[in-house]
């Protein structure tokens, strides 16, 4: 709520912890009968980092990451050997693929080059962009390797779960719920340890700016903990009696597991979105095959050794590689019980249909979202004041949070705008304006001050990569087509050059 006169709904968050009650949260309840005896900047080119960037303890930003391509089946991490050397667990030779960060930049390319950082690397595939005041270099990083497993290693991962569930008699669905969330807890724990590390992988992966990214951690870390407090709090999740005293019997009823969950996060929220499905699943007893994204993927090769040390072996599996390789085979085989999926609603169809009995298989879903700003006729009775009114002052603030934060890579993000038509063209021209003062950089600048306690960082920064771009090119000259145009300076412009993921709001 911006304001008493206009409402932005996003209730994300909401339905996150109220949609995993009734599926992950709520298994199978087993019965036992027993007898009744025995009971802001303006836009401009982005400054080189080392002019500015957030200088702090907790994560160093200077060099890009480097993460190792690894593989966790059966509760062991191996770390994929570039000799192709195999792998325990039926695994094999497992190929490996380069990830690229979104992020790099690395010098200037005028008379007077920018200042480089020492530890910066500088790969030899190089694009330039030129401004008034220099001509930037930016250039595609690699920042880690990624296994791309076949559709016979991912059987065999599910291979590796099935005998983990064990018709739900193995280790982990028979823990009692107290003991299966001390293990959680340990999980935690280790998994604070790479606090720092995740950070700044998303940062460098997703393009996610330091605070988003902090955020993200922090949150998910916080959601666990939220979600172990209510279990523990609730008589829901507590064994049950009802002892009628005319009756004979006593029945006792507690929760079961569902089986083995197939989890498929998203690219935006890697950590956060995936836990808010994996999390429930385990607690509950579940047995969990996590899909690492295809973009986004590495912070899940930082959480291995977490799970390794928290978790009985073959409780959690994570496969990594393209989802149409490794998925349907999973699902044709009738052995998925669980699908936990966030992204397109196309894909979890292809992926629904791919099982042998849909009917029986548990669905969580959260597809897509066209989420609306809805801005009544009342607002502009006396007038938007060039949006610098107290009223409309919130309100753009609102709205630019609403659409572009996170570059609008958000399924809570407003993408419809709603305006009376008489105040339309005022309206955009206002908003416009807005987005001009928007900060364009890297994840980890600060801008209008290096404190990091007063500046605030990179408003829109790059997108994941070059794909993304093309997408949202698509998108802008479809717009175009049907009568669309851009108002604010540089709208669209790629800062860079062809090889760069900056892209002007």
């Amino acid at each position: 709520n911006s304001g008493t006169k206009v409402m932005k709904l996003s209730m994300k968050n909401w339905l996150l912890a109220a949609a995993a009650s009734p599926l992950l949260l709520n298994g199978l309840d087993k019965i036992h009968f027993a007898s009744a005896e025995t009971a802001a900047t303006t836009l401009k080119t982005p400054t080189p980092p080392s002019t500015a960037v957030a200088n702090d303890d907790d994560v160093v930003v200077g060099s890009p990451p480097f993460i190792n391509g690894k593989v966790f089946v059966h509760g062991v991490v191996q770390e994929v050997p570039r000799d192709k050397a195999e792998l325990d667990h039926g695994l094999g030779q497992v190929e490996l693929s380069e990830v690229y960060g979104c992020c790099a930049k690395v010098t200037s390319n005028d008379s007077t080059p920018a200042q480089k950082n020492e530890d910066e690397e500088c790969p030899d595939k190089t694009t330039t962009t030129t401004s008034s005041n220099n001509s930037l270099v930016f250039s595609p990083t690699v920042i880690g390797t990624m296994p791309q497993f076949t559709q016979n290693q991912s059987l065999r991962t599910l291979q590796s779960a099935v005998e983990a569930w064990k018709g739900g008699s193995g280790t982990w669905p028979q823990m009692s719920l107290s003991q299966r969330i001390s293990a959680i807890e340990s999980f935690i724990a280790n998994l604070q340890q790479k606090r720092r590390e995740i950070i700044k992988v998303l940062m460098w992966e997703i393009g996610k700016n330091y605070k988003d990214a902090e955020a993200e951690f922090d949150r998910t870390i916080q959601f666990i903990q939220k979600t172990i407090s209510y279990i523990r709090s609730s008589d829901e999740f507590a064994p049950r009696a009802w002892d009628e005293s005319h009756a004979p019997t006593t029945l006792y009823a507690s929760r079961a597991a569902i089986g083995i969950i197939m989890c498929l996060g998203p690219y935006n929220y890697p950590l956060n979105e995936t836990y808010a499905t994996l999390i429930p699943a385990l607690l509950m007893g579940n047995i969990v095959i996590l899909k690492v994204p295809t973009v986004g993927g590495l912070v899940h090769l930082l959480t291995m050794e977490a799970f390794a040390k928290s978790l009985p072996k073959g409780t959690v599996q994570l496969i990594s590689g393209s989802g149409r390789t490794t998925m349907p085979p999973l699902m044709e085989s009738g052995k998925i019980d669980g699908l936990a999926f966030i992204g397109g609603s196309r894909a979890a169809d292809r992926l629904i249909k791919a099982h042998p009995e849909p009917h029986r298989l548990k669905l969580f879903l959260q597809l897509e979202a066209k989420n609306m700003g809805i801005y009544l006729p009342d607002l502009f009775e006396d007038g938007m004041d060039g949006g610098n009114s107290g009223d409309w002052n919130n309100i753009m603030g609102e709205t630019i949070a609403g659409t572009l934060s996170y570059n609008g890579q958000r399924c809570t993000a407003l993408k419809l705008l709603f305006v009376p038509k008489s105040h339309s063209e005022e309206f955009a021209t206002i908003l416009a304006k807005k987005v001009e003062t928007l900060s364009v950089g890297l994840p980890w600048e600060l801008h209008d001050s290096n404190d990091r306690s007063k500046a605030k960082y990179s408003q829109i920064t790059p997108l994941p990569n070059l794909s993304r771009v093309s997408y949202m090119k698509e998108l802008i000259a479809d717009a175009i087509e049907k009568g669309a145009s851009i108002i604010n300076q540089r709208g669209g412009d790629i800062v860079g050059g062809p090889e760069s993921t900056f892209m002007v709001p």
